[in-house]
């Protein structure tokens, strides 16, 4: 079965995501959405609020959400998975996910990573992006499924 592991942090899912997600399905008989987890930064969203948005984004049994912490070499191993799928919306983007693919390859040369574009509909789509916009009240509708659009909609006006 070939499958590919999708990190991020999904703060929130985006629809540029998920043109990654279904497209990688044409690709991949399983895809693991994985949920990276980082102690030193403070997300909107939590681990499981992540991963539940992710699922309910994503019904599809092909893909699995899952959360890791650390290397993300390391956890591929530990699942079994050889291949990483990264999204590019940019050029500025490719220099940065080179430099990453390439020590990924040095901490365990097994591994290997695809690139896939991001939909031309959503390239100028980040999360970090997206919460800015929510934050300030803008409307991001269009830029994320509805549910992630409620949530957001709801954590922002529980802020001050």
């Amino acid at each position: 079965m070939r499958t590919a592991i999708y990190p991020g942090s999904f703060d929130p899912l985006t629809n540029g995501h998920l043109s990654i997600i279904h497209r990688a399905l044409g690709m991949f008989d399983r895809v693991i959405v994985a949920v990276a987890v980082n102690p030193k930064k403070v997300p909107l969203f939590t681990e499981e609020e992540r991963k539940e948005l992710i699922r309910q984004s994503c019904p599809d049994p092909r893909v699995e959400v899952d959360a890791f912490q650390g290397l993300l070499v390391e956890y591929a191993k530990t699942r079994g998975v050889n291949v990483l799928l990264r999204g590019l919306r940019a050029v500025s983007d490719f220099e940065y996910e080179f430099q990453l693919a390439n020590m990924n390859r040095k901490l365990a040369p097994g591994i290997e990573t695809v690139f896939m574009m991001t939909g031309e509909d959503y390239f100028y789509v980040s999360s970090q992006l997206v919460r800015e916009v929510a934050s300030f009240g803008g409307d991001v509708q269009a830029l994320v499924p509805p549910h992630v659009f409620q949530s957001l909609k709801a954590k922002y006006a529980k802020k001050p």
